[in-house]
């Protein structure tokens, strides 16, 4: 049954409509169908699928490399083939499910996705790992949106926070619990395993779909679609993740980099240029005269910066300083996904009671001093000092999650909620791109500007330029580059030169890190709780 809600004909540069989100009275529900906490728990269900499968494929690539035969380049596009696709899909996604519906969008990303997981573990060759990883990353941005406009259009407005807080936890800990589960997997099954686990999450989210999920559309919602929009749109967003993601092996001052940066600043242009001219725009731009909506996209893509470009240096922490296993250093991430479930739905109590922006400023702070934290550790320090700083990084991160999603979303109007939803999913994965780009760049340079410094400091023979290339890239991801048969003494002094070396780098990327939190602190302020949320007074109650 298709269900629509009435909403105001204000546009989307006006006050958002008076009507508060949640169900109307024409959204008639029967039984199950279209409750608001069985909708949360079903849409959660698909979205771990995707916020998983950004990490959990990290551990699982070695062991893929090892039976495929595939180079590190090819391992690389593993990774990035799934975010690529995910970043560049995911607002026309969002747009798809306010046309055709979000309950529709949905199930189709959740088979989709299954699919696609299903086919890859089938898969001989590298090459057809990575064409099924760019299926999940175009599946998942289906079904990511959908579920942000689902519980949107479902929650009435003072419950909204708490179904996002959940919906983050959700998010969060998927992602920070990936290396846990794919450690566990690979270690004990196979890596295919990390893939076919999917299918049957993904079976189940269809059932509970098929039998819960009421659809929503608004009754305005746009009939027609913005073709050139989409392209222009999805050419910038490829150019500029794609610049983000060989920048790196490229390098910064490289002119493919600059080309593709330039080619996504002039297509977003243009981009910007047609929408003020199409009838239905793709992106109706004056969203962005909302400021607390401008502010949250910032806050999200500042938020994903420091959390994501942090993260990607501690697992080589972890696992090549430390010497722990995949499954160990998963479990020494542990209180930070713990926090972050913990503080999740709390910090969607403490926002829908006191607004967003004290909780988003003080989450930032948070996060910033656990990034300078991080900044202190060394190649000794214990799991104690570790633990305190990951417990409060997922801390601050939690009221961020939920809050910066609340406030794209909530000050849309209803008809865009899928739009918000993709702007804030984009955000986060552009965000994450910049981060592991930008700070890896930082301790790239670090690494290259005092290895051979620290190398000759320590007595050891100095390096030939032939051997100094492959002794920074072992360095840059903390491993000893030590030649066999190296006596101990010469091993140790190799060992604790390269050791020292990464965490000179590591430490001045958390350092930049943490200036990106302090600088979110000041964005934070600029929000404000989603217009449809004020109007809660009136909502009907669960």
């Amino acid at each position: 049954m298709t269900s629509q809600t009435t909403v105001d004909k204000t546009g989307p540069g006006d006050k958002a409509p008076s009507v508060p989100s949640g169900p109307t009275p024409n959204q008639e529900r029967t039984g199950l169908r279209g409750h608001p906490w069985f909708t949360l728990l079903t849409v959660a269900v698909g979205v771990m699928m995707v916020a998983l499968d950004g990490t959990i494929v990290a551990i699982a690539n070695p062991a893929i490399a090892e039976d495929l035969k595939a180079t590190f380049p090819e391992v690389q596009w593993i990774t990035n083939a799934y975010f690529l696709a995910l970043a560049v899909t995911l607002i026309t996604a969002g747009k798809l499910g306010d046309r055709f519906g979000h309950r529709q969008t949905f199930l189709i990303g959740v088979v989709g996705f299954a699919a696609a997981s299903g086919a890859i573990g089938l898969s001989s060759s590298v090459g057809f790992v990575v064409t099924f990883r760019v299926f999940q990353g175009l599946f998942g941005a289906l079904l990511m949106p959908a579920a942000l406009g689902l519980l949107r259009a479902t929650f009435p407005a003072e419950k909204l926070n708490m179904a996002i807080g959940i919906w983050g936890m959700v998010i969060g800990a998927s992602t920070a619990g990936g290396p846990i589960l794919g450690g566990f997997l690979v270690e004990n099954v196979s890596w295919q395993s990390v893939f076919w686990i999917n299918v049957p999450v993904g079976v189940l989210a269809v059932a509970l779909g098929a039998w819960i999920l009421l659809d929503h559309r608004a009754e305005n919602a746009p009939r027609s679609f913005d073709l050139p929009g989409i392209a222009l749109l999805s050419g910038a967003m490829f150019c500029l993740v794609w610049a983000l993601i060989k920048a790196p092996a490229w390098g910064w001052g490289d002119g493919l980099t600059w080309a593709f940066l330039v080619a996504s600043i002039a297509g977003f242009a243009l981009f910007a240029y047609w929408e003020t001219k199409v009838g239905e725009p793709l992106i109706p731009l004056g969203l962005f005269r909302s400021v607390p909506l401008s502010a949250g996209v910032v806050l999200m893509v500042l938020m994903a910066i420091a959390f994501m470009g942090g993260l990607f240096f501690v697992t080589f922490y972890l696992q090549n300083v430390h010497g722990m296993s995949p499954v160990d250093a998963g479990l020494h991430l542990l209180p930070l996904t713990g926090m972050m479930i913990v503080g999740s739905p709390l910090a969607g109590a403490i926002i829908t009671k006191a607004g967003p922006r004290i909780p988003l400023a003080g989450g930032m702070a948070l996060t910033a001093i656990a990034m300078y934290g991080m900044s202190t550790l060394e190649t000794d320090t214990g799991s104690a000092v570790m633990s305190l700083w990951f417990a409060l990084l997922g801390l601050g991160l939690a009221p961020v999650m939920v809050g910066a999603t609340e406030v794209i979303v909530g000050n849309a109007p209803l008809e865009l909620s899928g739009v918000a939803g993709g702007l804030q999913q984009a955000a986060m994965q552009i965000g994450g791109s910049l981060g592991t780009a930008v700070l890896g760049a930082v301790m790239t340079s670090k690494v290259d500007g005092d290895l051979a410094g620290n190398w000759t400091a320590a007595g050891l023979p100095p390096l030939t330029e032939a051997q100094l290339t492959p002794v920074e890239q072992a360095v840059q991801q903390g491993i000893a580059p030590v030649p066999e048969g190296t006596p101990a003494e010469i091993a140790a002094k190799i060992t604790a030169v390269a050791h020292d070396t990464f965490i000179s780098g590591m430490s001045l990327a958390s350092l930049v890190a943490a200036g990106v939190a302090t600088i979110a602190v000041l964005v934070a302020f600029l929000t404000k709780r989603g217009e449809n949320a004020e109007a809660g007074a009136g909502a009907a109650h669960i």
